[in-house]
């Protein structure tokens, strides 16, 4: 029986293997992403209006309706409010509920409505004060509590999210509807072995729930238990063969193949017409894998090409917010701007950043760092850019990229930037778990805020971690995310944009970022690694070199690909695909053409 990473045997792994060898198709052997948005995720309705409950529905679908019809909603106004709402007239009801309570200002039903809608508005502050006064008002509403904790966990505040999980698991420790959205939070500040155990027992609890063993499988994945999890998506799949992201969970251990029975069942599965949208995205890449790996790069192609554009239709990616936002970092952080707040920030210097473009060799950094005695690798952690939110003045979700979070920014005070960089300091505390003096935050996009980055936290190191520009789009392009979709050509235009506002600071603040070429670190790892070091004035410990033997979570793409030596396999693996590129190629221009150095019309 293997042994589990927390010192305990892995006992499920064999209930798993009797079920899924009678239910699922053979396997050869071969994000976490919190919360999956092709999940189906019932939340309770916003006041019950009705009291059945559909016999067919599962603990957990069944815990959530249940949740909403504690408290009937008598009063006809606020039946009729919920009854717009659900039609989609959410401007609307707003409206009115503000009128309503304007003459009745504790009612919590009203208080709840109103949260709900401001939320769906992305107007998540207000909605978030809203649902503070009806739980002042009404402290034993149930739902409101389990909208608070959710909408705290959304809006990336664990500590506060999970305060009111347990409250609620205090009244009910068997909940599995809490018990998954406390699973969840877990998951994102690091405690894996509770998290485990819990996505353990809902799936073993909700056998037929095809999302429960995704989700189990995909905690298995990023604490390295490769094998079960595969178990876990079969498993997945003969619950639910119509649930494509079942297959694209397999297709994102990178190392897995798909068996052509795979590939006919997903086929098969793209011909249903009531295949929903989320689910054909999820074939669909796997199936551009599924043929990548087979080196049918046309057909891979086609797979790729078909799921992007569906996509980029319900993106809201602006690609002149880009340009603004990266035009403002640039007339806003000068050399004087940093001469004139010398000596500003927070002066503990205890955060390592990596940043840059995804796909880019970021995981690989962070696991070889992560390595060292001193470090300790946490997540792609969301303070940086809760901050820069806030000083945008932005409620809802997404990146604040506009001039206003640097209009902000420039009006503070000394105290005041020094106490932002305390506030993330405080908020990344959560995510540290072993005493390291020394701990990283791996977020790409980061790459948009290091101009903050370098204000509030003046002696924080900051790593530009760099992929050939064709190779790092592509990659980004066969990728299945739910954020937000770019076109190929978007995405080289995104790139030269970053390469632009990093050369920015090289001006400005010259020899501040430690800037790793990928396909250097593959070609002479220990050179890199040492010249790495050397930036964090930090000593060469051999471990570094061994860091596919650092046992840790990895929750991004990657977690397989860095649990193992060093290889350069995918150097040059987007050449298979340069038939198709020719629009991402030119987008690239000099970018492409001059790298790994930049482009003289940008230094």
């Amino acid at each position: 029986m293997a042994e589990g990473g927390f010192g305990r045997p892995l006992s499920f792994y064999p209930f798993i293997k009797c079920v899924v060898c009678f239910r699922a198709s053979p396997v050869s052997s071969n994000c976490l992403s919190m919360p999956r948005s092709t999940e189906t995720q019932p939340q309770p309705s916003a006041l019950s209006t009705t009291a059945t409950t559909a016999p067919e529905l599962d603990a957990i679908t069944r815990a959530a309706v249940e949740l909403g019809q504690r408290r009937p909603l008598r009063n006809p106004f606020l039946r009729q409010i919920v009854s717009n709402m659900r039609e989609g007239q959410v401007d609307g009801a707003e409206k009115e509920l503000t009128g309503f309570l304007a003459k009745n200002p504790y009612n919590p039903d009203a208080l709840f409505l109103k949260a709900r809608a401001l939320y769906r508005l992305d107007r998540c502050e207000e909605a978030l004060e809203f649902l503070e006064r009806c739980l002042r008002v009404a402290p034993d509403f149930t739902a409101a509590r389990s909208e608070y904790a959710k909408q705290l966990g959304d809006m990336n505040r664990y500590a506060a999210a999970l305060f009111e999980l347990d409250h609620l698991l205090d009244e009910e420790p068997g909940n599995p509807h809490f018990r998954q959205m406390k699973a969840r939070i877990l998951a994102i500040t690091g405690e894996n072995e509770e998290s485990v155990a819990m996505w353990e027992a809902l799936a073993k609890e909700n056998p037929d729930r095809a999302e429960c063993w995704v989700n189990y499988g995909d905690s298995l994945r990023v604490t390295g238990f490769r094998n079960e999890s595969i178990a876990a998506y079969r498993y997945a799949i003969a619950c639910r063969p119509s649930y494509g992201q079942a297959y694209w969970s397999l297709a994102n251990l990178k190392t897995f193949r798909f068996e052509l029975s795979d590939i006919a069942a997903m086929n098969e599965q793209l011909l249903r017409p009531d295949l929903t949208a989320g689910d054909r995205a999820g074939f669909q890449f796997a199936l551009g894998k599924a043929y990548e790996d087979a080196c049918a790069y046309g057909r891979s192609w086609e797979q790729y090409a078909r799921a992007n554009a569906a996509m980029r239709i319900h993106s809201s990616y602006n690609p002149a917010a880009h340009t603004a936002a990266i035009n403002a970092n640039k007339s806003l952080f000068t050399r004087e701007f940093y001469e004139s707040r010398a000596g500003w920030g927070c002066t503990r210097a205890d955060p390592i950043f990596i940043l840059g473009r995804p796909r880019s060799g970021s995981t690989l950094v962070e696991q070889i760092l992560s390595s060292h005695s001193s470090i300790e690798g946490t997540a792609e952690l969301p303070y940086i850019a809760n901050l820069a939110k806030r000083l945008a003045r932005r409620q809802g979700h997404g990146v604040a990229l506009d001039i206003d979070c640097l209009k902000s920014l420039a009006a503070l005070d000394a105290a005041e930037i020094e106490a932002l960089g305390e506030e993330y300091l405080e908020r990344a505390k959560l995510h540290r778990k072993t005493g390291c003096p020394f701990f990283i935050d791996k977020k790409p996009d980061n790459f948009l805020f290091t101009g903050m980055i370098r204000l509030i936290l003046p002696n924080a190191k900051i790593i530009d971690a760099r992929r050939n520009p064709a190779a790092s789009c592509l990659s980004t392009f066969k990728l299945y995310s739910v954020k937000g979709r770019l076109r190929i050509t978007e995405l080289g235009h995104n790139y030269r944009e970053y390469v632009e506002l990093m050369a920015h600071f090289d001006r400005v603040q010259p020899g501040r970022i430690h800037r790793v070429i990928y396909e250097n670190m593959i070609a002479d790892p220990e050179t890199e690694t040492r010249s790495l070091l050397d930036y964090l004035e930090l000593p060469f410990e051999e471990s570094c070199l061994r860091f596919y033997e650092t046992k840790r979570t990895i929750l991004t793409p990657s977690s397989e690909q860095v649990r193992r030596p060093i290889t350069s396999d995918a150097v040059d693996h987007w050449r298979h695909f340069e038939p198709w590129l020719g629009p991402l190629i030119q987008s690239l221009g000099p970018v492409l053409a001059a790298y790994p150095a930049v482009p003289e019309e940008l230094c």
